[in-house]
């Protein structure tokens, strides 16, 4: 583990409550790692009234002029050509250039990622980029990728996201061999598309630097049956929409019991400290922060409507990612699945019965 001192890059206009939530999530941070340090890429003539206020905070950051801004509704196109002077470009240049170990914005997703890939390049190995970020489950969190950055995957794909979530969980979760499952119709050999089928196969030999598990189904992701959950973009970010949108509804559900009568007002204030425990536990800003893993370097995304606090933790995300040497071991990990993929091959199990049970 690096103990040093590490710099932060932050799109400064990115996201839908920028400025005000990157510079008093830098704040939050900056007491948190009294070691990191920040450019801070924008407009200074918003950013500095914002830094001033927070005590402390100009010494431990530099703001870096940038005249251009991302937008919510730019295309990734777009962004490349003609965003060049945007914070978000600055910044993400600033890592790829090495002044600084990460970058971290809740601007545009796309954009991101496209500007990222072409400043920063794949890493070693690394074919695609995938998003990966943390789900709260019944045994505590699980690793899903991808969640939006690449609609279709080959075999090859999935069992390099394999190994980048394998790696991810080791150094974020401090798992020593987390157990990886591909997400599938069903756990049997037999289900799924050939893809699928065949990342298993590579996945099972002997010398894989993943702990297999096998196929999981969407119901084993919220029981956490593995700690890390793997899929095309496609099918991730539908499930997880899904999850997010399903644990709203029964928020809802639950407020309204608690209005239908006096005595369930009065159940809730009984209640009241279980209530904090379980909002703490399922709270989505202490899980903010996806990372675009794959890349040559560290790029975290933080959600476009997080809060102070919830930027803060992305900030996280993104020193422990260079603290823990993310980069340098996946790029071990990928050279173990490419000795073990390129080996004799094994037909795939051939489906002789599909669809969903």
């Amino acid at each position: 583990m690096s103990t040093g001192k590490v710099v932060l890059a932050l799109d400064g206009m990115g996201g839908d409550n920028a400025p005000e939530v990157v510079v008093n999530g830098a704040d939050i941070a900056r007491e948190r790692y009294p070691a990191a340090s920040f450019l801070l890429f924008g407009d200074p003539a918003r950013l500095k009234p914002l830094v001033d206020r927070r005590k402390g905070l100009a010494q431990a950051l530099e703001i870096v002029p940038a005249e251009d801004v991302v937008s919510a509704d730019d295309k990734p196109s777009f962004a490349l050509r003609r965003r060049r002077q945007s914070s978000m470009w600055l910044a993400v240049d600033a890592a790829a250039q090495g002044r600084a170990d990460t970058v971290i914005s809740a601007g545009n997703t796309g954009a991101l990622l496209a500007i990222s890939m072409v400043a920063m390049r794949m890493l070693d190995g690394a074919h695609r980029p995938a998003l990966a970020s943390f789900l709260p489950t019944s045994r505590g969190e699980t690793v899903m990728l991808d969640l939006g950055a690449n609609l279709e995957c080959d075999a090859g794909n999935l069992a390099e996201f394999a190994v980048m979530g394998s790696v991810f969980a080791q150094v974020l979760l401090g798992l020593s061999e987390p157990t990886v499952g591909l997400l599938n119709v069903g756990s049997e050999e037999l289900k799924g598309h050939e893809e699928l089928r065949q990342a298993a196969v590579w996945l099972r030999r002997e010398g894989s630097p993943v702990s297999f598990h096998g196929f999981v189904e969407g119901n084993d992701i919220g029981a956490g049956k593995v700690d890390v959950v793997v899929t095309d973009g496609f099918t991730g970010n539908v499930a997880l929409k899904t999850i997010e949108g399903t644990a709203k509804l029964y928020t809802s559900f639950v407020r309204d019991a608690f209005r239908t009568s006096t005595f369930a007002k009065i159940g809730y204030l009984f209640a009241s400290g279980a209530w904090v425990k379980l909002s703490k536990r399922v709270d989505p800003r202490r899980r903010n922060g996806g990372v675009f893993l794959g890349l040559n370097g560290v790029c975290v995304k933080s959600h476009g409507g997080a809060d102070a606090l919830g930027f803060a933790y992305a900030m996280g995300v993104a020193i422990d990612m260079v603290r823990y040497e993310y980069r340098s071991k996946l790029v071990e990990g990928l050279a173990k699945l490419h000795q073990v993929s390129s080996g004799p091959e094994e037909a795939p199990v051939l489906q002789v019965s599909g669809g969903v049970e």
